[in-house]
């Protein structure tokens, strides 16, 4: 009965994210809330705010936590070298069609893999495109707010990736089989409804 109660509350808080996938895409960045100018201090806080106030962000960093149940904490180092690196690129080759989309199937993804029927490897490529995505908010930005930014976008995301590994895994842990399948189903369907939202403005 816990553990269905706790999936219960896992796919209630899911469905509240999916609601916040409405909001404008400059709220996921505090430089629209407190219409910052950039600089060290705005870019830091918005490496730091950017990860958690978009709902497809912080729901993919969280949902590692479910595949990672049989993989160590180093793995953690080889996803925010990956997000860094595709963060890089999309400063130098902004523009990918049909990015924000992709971002959104990457939670489909997630949900695969926990269910086994994709290679945990596909993770490596999802969260490169989430770290492509986040460069978008600070393009035209001078060098050394845009350094800020990546600092703060490696502290905020590496503590989620920690916590995920931890909480989240240590939470899933104690599921069951048909849970943690309930887990990857809802996962699926709010990646397809923050698709749907990609497509549909």
């Amino acid at each position: 009965m816990t553990n269905l109660r706790l999936s219960a509350a896992f796919s209630l808080g899911v469905a509240a994210l999916s609601l916040l996938a409405a909001a404008p895409a400059s709220a996921h960045h505090l430089m629209g809330f407190f219409h910052l100018t950039p600089s060290p201090l705005s870019g830091l806080l918005s490496g730091l705010g950017h990860p958690l106030l978009g709902p497809d962000h912080l729901l993919f960093l969280l949902a590692l936590g479910l595949v990672g149940l049989q993989r160590p904490t180093r793995w953690v180092l080889g996803l925010l070298a990956t997000g860094l690196s595709a963060s890089l690129l999309g400063l130098v080759l902004p523009g990918l069609p049909g990015a924000e989309l992709l971002v959104a199937l990457s939670l489909v993804v997630v949900g695969l893999v926990q269910l086994g029927r994709l290679p945990a490897a596909l993770l490596l490529p999802a969260f490169a495109l989430h770290g492509y995505v986040l460069s978008e908010a600070v393009l035209g930005w001078e060098p050394t707010s845009v350094g800020f930014y990546l600092l703060g976008l490696l502290i905020s995301q590496g503590l989620l990736l920690v916590g995920s590994l931890t909480l989240v895994r240590r939470w899933a842990a104690g599921l069951s089989a048909a849970n943690l399948r309930l887990a990857a189903g809802v996962l699926i369907g709010v990646g397809a409804s923050f698709s749907w939202t990609a497509l549909v403005p």
